[in-house]
């Protein structure tokens, strides 16, 4: 077998290869010899078919498959010896003839490939990269300590209505001033006076206690269908037509009320004598705060990185190749059709773009992923989940075990070990060029990503 590249540019190529009959035919001659034990045909014992009669039947299809397999291997061998640097996969060169299986003994391929360009990234103190450091304002505090308190807090039974307060009583619909017979009448119903609208309404129910009549009108209170249907518990029509006024008795009066800040909170919130004062828990806030930061800072620190050292490289593109490669690769998503895919190319060649500088960065400097950065970035994306639920003081232990279930499956593995690697490369970076520290309100931080 014969097996060539021709360069046909500084970024595209061919791999041409030939196949004679003496490659394959020893594969073709076991396959159908497994073929002759297995087939059925009347007249004959099961194993005893003639093989001229096996080969007549299936030789053709047996010799265009194993020649296929052939050639997909001796390319992939082949550019595994070479040390070829490819972008995307070999496709079908454009002046591929037909390959006819039915006569030919000797088959010629081409595959048009594309060659990875030249990347060399130079880092040094003479590049500067600006790092944030968010200050934590009074706003930032007070926002986690209510969220700590919240977590834990409870409702509770209070004398009169708040600005807050959840209102449970009897809804009795009035008519002409009257109790209307056969009325709508639902009873042990919950107002919550955060969402009553109308402030004339809401004044009816300030300050009110339990045993109080008020009479108001709920289409002007909630002006809302979908609310009034369900609070009434009639149908969004009959919300949508009703008028006048109702009677609402009173039954009970409840608030939300933060947890007051003690050592039961604490043991709560931080675990058992994690946290032992107010002081403590002022400073465990901030701590904590700063850590959530500290991720933000690392990735806007990443972004800045990337669009730095991108800056600093010139890189050409295969983009006819490219464009072949994505559509043939994509062939089952209808979305991605040639205009799609001519306005998302300059985004996937910037990701290209990095993708190349990133290797070349791990390729110089030897960088590498171990088991326990791995593991450590399973951590992180087991704590950013927690946290989008308000957990944010999970115990070390509780996040281990969450990211070594994560990483049982393989497709998450992969994800964390990429993430891992992409974090060990910005780590690199910001050791090898000049870092400045920068602070920054929480306001003009989040600015930069408006850029």
């Amino acid at each position: 077998m014969n097996i060539s590249k021709e360069n046909i540019d500084a970024l595209n190529a061919v791999i041409k290869l030939t196949v004679e009959k003496e490659d394959y035919a020893g594969r073709v001659d076991d396959v159908l010899k497994d073929y002759r034990k297995r087939v059925n045909m009347p007249g004959f014992r099961a194993g005893k078919v003639p093989m001229g009669v096996v080969k007549k039947m299936y030789g053709k299809a047996v010799i265009a498959d194993e020649v296929n397999k052939l050639v997909s291997e001796k390319i992939h061998n082949f550019i595994v010896e070479e040390k070829l640097d490819l972008l995307g996969e070999p496709l079908p060169s454009e002046s591929q003839e037909v390959i006819d299986f039915d006569t030919a003994e000797k088959f010629d391929f081409a595959f048009d490939v594309a060659l990875a360009p030249e990347v060399d990234v130079n880092l040094s103190k003479r590049i500067k990269l600006p790092i944030y450091k968010v200050a934590i304002s009074d706003e930032m505090f007070n926002q986690q300590k209510d969220s700590i308190t919240g977590r834990f807090g409870k409702s509770e039974v209070i004398d009169s209505v708040t600005e807050k307060a959840l209102v449970k009583g009897n809804f009795a619909q009035l008519e002409n001033g009257e109790v209307k017979e056969d009325g709508i009448a639902p009873e042990d119903v919950v107002l919550s006076m955060a969402i009553i609208k109308d402030e004339d309404e809401k004044k009816k129910l300030m300050g009110a206690k339990a045993g109080d009549v008020i009479v108001f009108d709920p289409k002007k209170a909630f002006p809302n269908d979908s609310e009034i249907s369900h609070m009434l518990k009639i149908t969004k029509e009959e919300a949508e037509a009703l008028t006048g006024d109702f009677q609402y008795t009173i039954t009970e009066v409840t608030e939300f009320v933060n947890a007051e800040i003690n050592q039961e909170l604490f043991d709560k919130a931080f675990g058992e004598g994690v946290v032992n004062s107010e002081e403590e828990f002022e400073a465990r806030i901030k701590e904590d705060i700063s850590k959530n930061l500290e991720m933000e800072t690392e990735y806007r620190f990443s972004i800045d990185a990337k669009e730095k050292l991108m800056g600093k490289v010139d890189v050409e593109f295969p983009e006819a190749f490219l464009k072949r490669w994505l559509l043939a690769t994509n062939r089952e998503n209808e979305k991605l059709d040639e205009a799609t895919l001519e306005a998302e190319m300059p985004r996937f060649l910037e990701d290209l773009k990095w993708q190349l500088i990133r290797n070349n960065i791990i390729k110089n400097n030897e960088i590498k992923v171990e088991e326990a950065d791995v593991i450590e970035y399973a951590k992180k994306a087991a704590k950013m989940q927690f946290m989008q639920y308000g957990l944010t003081s999970v115990p070390d232990e509780h996040l281990e075990n969450y990211a070594q279930e994560m990483l049982k499956q393989d497709e998450q593995r992969r994800q964390m070990a990429e993430g891992a690697m992409q974090e060990n490369v910005i780590a690199f970076i910001k050791e090898a060029v000049k870092v400045e520290e920068k602070e920054i309100s929480r306001d003009d931080f989040n600015k930069l990503f408006e850029k």
